[in-house]
C-alpha cells in the first residue's frame, strides 16, 4: 500500500552553496472508485482513508446519504494483470434498495488532485440532488472572533504538511470552535471527501451543526460537497469562485473567504455571523 510520504534526493541551492539531501514529499497515487462492480471515477490522491474518500465522493454524487445506504467497501484483489492488489482500486457496494442515480452509473469520471469533479452540471443539479438540505434549526451562529481562530487550529492539526509542505487540509469544527476531525490530501476536494465519508460511516450525516474550514480557495466543487453533506458554514483562507458564491446563496449556506487573522469576507449567509449592527457598513 502506498505511503503518505516518500523520500527523494534533491539538489539544494542556498545562497550559491550547492548540496544534496533527502527531501520528504507527499505521495500521490491514483485511486479508482468502482460502484457495485462498475468503474466510476479515478482521482489522484494521497493514500490513506481511501474508504472514507470513496464514501465521501459518493455523498457528493448523490449516491449515498446515510450509513444504511452503504453495504461494503473493499480493495479489489487482482487489480493488475499479474493478480496483485495495488490498494489503488476500491469497490463500493450499496445496500439493497439504495437509490442510485442513473446519470452516475452511465458515465466514467476522471478527477484530478487540483480541480475536483470537472464538468459538474449546474446549481440546479446540486440543489435538487442533495438529500440533506441545509437546515440548522435553531440557526447556527458564529462570531468573527471564533472564525478568526480556525485557520491556526487547522494549521496546528496538519501533521503531514509539517514534513512536506505539499498538502491541502480540511477540518470540521463544531459551532463552539472545537475540532471534530481533520484530513489532509494532495487534492483539496479529496480532503473534504475524506471528512464527509468518515461522517457517513459514523452515522453523523447531515453535518448540520458544523463549520467546514479549508486551507485553500473555496471552489464550486468544495461548496457542492459542503451542501451535499448539509454543512451550513464553509470558510476558506483564500478566495471563493463566483459559482461557489452563487451556490451558497442558492442553498442558504454561509460562505466566508479570505479568512486571515481578524480579516474575512462574508459572501453569502451573513445571518449566521454574529455581527454588531453598528459595525456593518455598506
Amino acid at each position: 500500500m502506498g505511503r503518505v510520504t516518500e523520500r527523494r534526493k534533491v539538489i539544494r541551492i542556498r545562497d550559491g552553496a550547492v548540496s544534496t539531501r533527502p527531501d520528504t514529499l507527499v505521495a500521490e497515487e491514483p485511486l479508482e472508485i468502482r460502484l457495485n462492480g462498475k468503474p466510476l471515477a479515478i482521482t489522484m490522491r494521497t493514500p490513506g482513508d481511501d474508504f472514507a474518500l470513496a464514501a465521501g465522493f459518493l455523498v457528493s454524487e448523490g449516491v449515498l446519504a446515510s450509513a444504511p445506504d452503504l453495504r461494503n467497501i473493499v480493495y479489489c484483489a487482482g487489480a493488475t494483470a499479474d493478480g496483485s492488489n495495488t490498494y489503488n482500486v476500491v469497490d463500493v457496494t450499496t445496500a439493497p434498495g439504495a437509490a442510485v442515480p442513473d446519470i452516475t452509473l452511465e458515465r466514467n469520471v476522471y478527477t484530478t488532485s487540483s480541480c475536483g469533479l470537472c464538468g459538474k452540471a449546474s446549481l440546479d443539479a446540486v440543489r435538487t440532488t442533495t438529500r440533506h438540505p441545509i437546515a440548522d434549526t435553531p440557526p447556527l451562529r458564529v462570531t468573527p472572533g471564533l472564525l478568526s481562530e480556525l485557520p491556526d487550529r487547522l494549521r496546528a492539526a496538519q501533521r503531514v504538511f509539517d514534513r512536506t509542505g505539499g498538502l491541502h487540509a480540511a477540518a470540521l469544527f463544531d459551532e463552539h470552535g472545537e475540532l471534530l476531525d481533520v484530513r489532509e490530501d494532495v487534492g483539496r476536494h479529496n480532503a473534504v471527501d475524506k471528512l464527509v465519508g468518515r461522517a457517513l460511516q459514523s452515522g453523523d450525516l447531515p453535518l448540520s451543526r458544523t463549520v467546514l474550514m479549508v486551507s485553500g480557495r473555496a471552489s464550486f466543487e468544495l461548496a457542492q460537497k459542503a451542501v451535499m453533506a448539509g454543512i451550513p458554514v464553509l470558510a476558506a483562507v483564500s478566495a471563493p469562485s463566483s459559482l461557489a458564491v452563487d451556490l451558497a446563496a442558492e442553498t442558504g449556506m454561509t460562505l466566508v473567504g479570505f479568512l486571515r487573522g481578524s480579516s474575512m469576507n462574508v459572501y453569502a449567509g451573513e445571518e449566521r455571523i454574529a455581527l454588531r449592527a453598528a459595525a456593518v457598513r455598506a
